[in-house]
């Protein structure tokens, strides 16, 4: 469901209707009774399944090392049934954590976890594992956790709940804002690429060219919509053409404005010492995967506060019953996109181990439209400035989303 209100938009008014959408969803469903018990634990040559007898909240995984483990922690979820190892497992625990239930699986090899999706109906999960070396798998221990969330589906009431739409205002800004166009064909998606930063936010600035992150997500972002473009299957819109400052809400508004139905953002990683390499993608989540992404979200979603003035406040009670009713399907197809992306982007460009994670982005709010927030690499590191500054890192990188792209949408064709 979405919501539109309109007149008065006081803060007095955003409590008001953040109430009445309190009790919106509580009529429709209320809180729910998150009660699985592990039915069956299978693990397969490069995947694991896990069975519940009812649905559960969420499932996380993370890492540990000497000796090498995975590691699933369930909400919602108590131990029990059956467990058949083999593959890259050897042996199988489960034990009771607050909350729910957790899995720990030992490795016969050196394994991460490179995503992880549950059924339709909630009640499985499968978590695919890929075999790597000492280093890597060191590595992505260092890295945290990667959040899995069933499908949110709202409980049958004999009800036919009415359809809303949402219109919140920009906050901090009176300015009035032209929509972009779009090129393509009518009838084909619509992908509305987001070049990060912009005007007197430069973004990141590499330490040894002085390359800006401004200037790089721009370039990257023409390239993704020549390419889309020119494979004539869907329709593409920039939220910005030129050296412009954009507030953050400003940038998945224009998206939904436009009813995208993909919304890309670009990025440049950056990170003060080390040598980080490698392209990494961030989907929405309320709980950052790890400190890392935390440290991201907490250094873009500033973005909008420059010299002191906070540009791009948003109402917490209003977004988070927003997420709350609508945004779970929507989080995981954006992570299903993640996926598709690293899995097509693997034999074009340097890629994280971890290459999926998640944080509590603000560009990546809009509750009804999947998104993803695409860090192409580190500006900070040489190498991975020069790919992304040259004509044939900006080419692998389109080709990557292209590919993802395609792929994306002939799967949406397919279900419907």
């Amino acid at each position: 469901m979405v919501f539109r209100w309109t007149g008065d938009k006081s803060p007095r008014h955003y409590v008001r209707v953040s109430f009445i959408l309190a009790l919106l969803a509580l009529w429709f469903g209320g809180t729910p009774a998150w009660a699985g018990t592990i039915q069956r634990v299978e693990v397969r040559n490069d995947s694991v399944v896990v069975t519940f007898d009812g649905r559960v909240a969420d499932a996380s995984s993370f890492l540990l090392a000497s000796p090498n483990r995975v590691a699933l922690d369930v909400t919602g979820a108590k131990p029990g049934g059956t467990v058949k190892t083999g593959g890259l497992v050897g042996g199988v625990r489960e034990g009771v954590r607050d909350g729910g239930a957790r899995v720990v699986f030992d490795l016969t090899r050196p394994a991460v976890v490179t995503g992880g999706k549950f059924g339709a109906d909630g009640r499985v999960l499968t978590l695919q594992l890929k075999t790597v070396d000492d280093d890597d798998f060191a590595r992505a221990a260092g890295e945290g956790k990667l959040r899995f969330l069933p499908p949110f589906n709202m409980p049958d009431t004999g009800l036919i709940p009415a359809r809303y739409t949402v219109s919140l205002p920009v906050p901090g800004s009176s300015r009035t804002l032209t929509l972009p166009r779009v090129d393509g064909d009518a009838d084909r998606p619509l992908v509305v690429i987001d070049a990060g930063h912009g005007g007197f936010d430069p973004g990141a600035i590499s330490p040894t060219s002085g390359l800006k992150e401004k200037d790089v997500t721009l370039k990257i972002a023409k390239a993704i919509r020549d390419e889309l473009l020119k494979s004539g299957r869907v329709r593409v819109a920039l939220t910005r053409e030129d050296d412009r400052f954009l507030v953050l809400q400003e940038r998945y508004g224009i998206a939904r404005k436009l009813k995208a139905d993909l919304f890309i953002s670009i990025h440049c990683d950056s990170v003060g010492t080390g040598d980080a390499t490698g392209a990494s993608v961030y989907t929405l989540s309320e709980i950052a995967s790890d400190k890392e992404a935390a440290k991201l979200a907490s250094r873009e979603n500033k973005a909008d506060i420059i010299g002191g003035i906070d540009l791009g406040g948003e109402n917490a009670d209003v977004s988070s019953i927003l997420i709350d009713l609508t945004q779970r399907e929507t989080m995981n197809a954006s992570a299903a996109f993640a996926r598709l992306l690293g899995r097509e982007a693997a034999p074009l460009m340097p890629l994280r181990t971890n290459f999926h994670k998640m944080a509590s982005l603000m560009v990546l709010k809009a509750p009804d439209m999947p998104s993803i927030l695409f860090e192409t690499g580190y500006i900070s590191n040489p190498n991975d400035a020069a790919f992304l500054d040259s004509p044939e890192g900006r080419k692998r990188i389109a080709t990557s989303v292209l590919r993802a792209v395609e792929i994306n949408f002939a799967k949406r064709m397919a279900a419907n």
